[in-house]
């Protein structure tokens, strides 16, 4: 059962959400809140899964929230919220430990598929969209980026193919290894770089050049 909160002013949103989530078996709303500077406490109370965090509200935004989960010991892994893919809050909410976003006028479908896909963790959600946000930003390179040097050549073949959205049963077809040995890759990626997901990592993939933004 993946056990999920949402965090969202708009109690339409929240409903809809709501909704959508508890027709599914695999899948139970734990608990609701409707901003941002709560979702510490929401979270501690409710142990989530996944956080689907509204990415703009007055007050604590979602980029302030998702910080503050991430420094938690055991973080939930959370999916901003949006209504616009090329949201600077969106890019932000990624780069300090989103593990992906979902638009808001999504089909239900998607939505679903998305919740799934980032709580097994087996590849990045919407790479050709992180690859379009990557292209428009021109922060200063991260501790991140810089310790993407430090990276072995499989590791770095690796995290190129995580930039392209490949899972790892798709990225050990690609490199002629096993599965336990991509995952192995990746965590060791993840560890070395140190950040918590895989679009963190992608994003310093960007971020050092070792993956050109804008490039499919």
């Amino acid at each position: 059962m993946i056990r999920i909160a949402l965090v969202d002013d708009e109690a339409l949103i929240r409903a809809g959400l709501r909704a959508l989530i508890s027709a599914e078996a695999d899948m139970a709303v734990v608990g609701e809140g409707d901003d941002g500077a709560g979702a510490r406490d929401l979270v501690r109370r409710t142990r989530p899964d996944i956080v689907l965090m509204d990415v703009r509200m007055p007050g604590v935004d979602g980029i302030r929230a998702t910080a503050e989960l991430a420094a938690l010991d055991r973080p939930p892994k959370v999916i901003v919220v949006t209504t616009f893919e090329n949201d600077d809050y969106v890019y932000g909410a990624l780069r300090v430990g989103a593990a992906g976003f979902l638009l808001k006028r999504g089909r239900p479908e998607e939505i679903l598929a998305g919740i799934r896909l980032v709580h097994s963790g087996d590849s990045l959600l919407f790479p050709a969209a992180v690859r379009s946000l990557a292209a428009g930003d021109s922060r200063p390179e991260s501790p991140a980026a810089r310790a993407v040097g430090t990276l072995t050549e499989r590791e770095a073949d690796t995290l190129v193919l995580m930039a392209r959205g490949l899972s790892n049963a798709e990225a050990a077809a690609e490199l002629f290894v096993s599965v336990e040995t991509v995952k192995t890759h990746v965590s060791n990626v993840l560890a070395k770089l140190g950040v918590r997901n895989r679009t963190q990592a992608v994003i310093a993939a960007y971020d050092s050049g070792l993956v050109r933004a804008g490039r499919g």
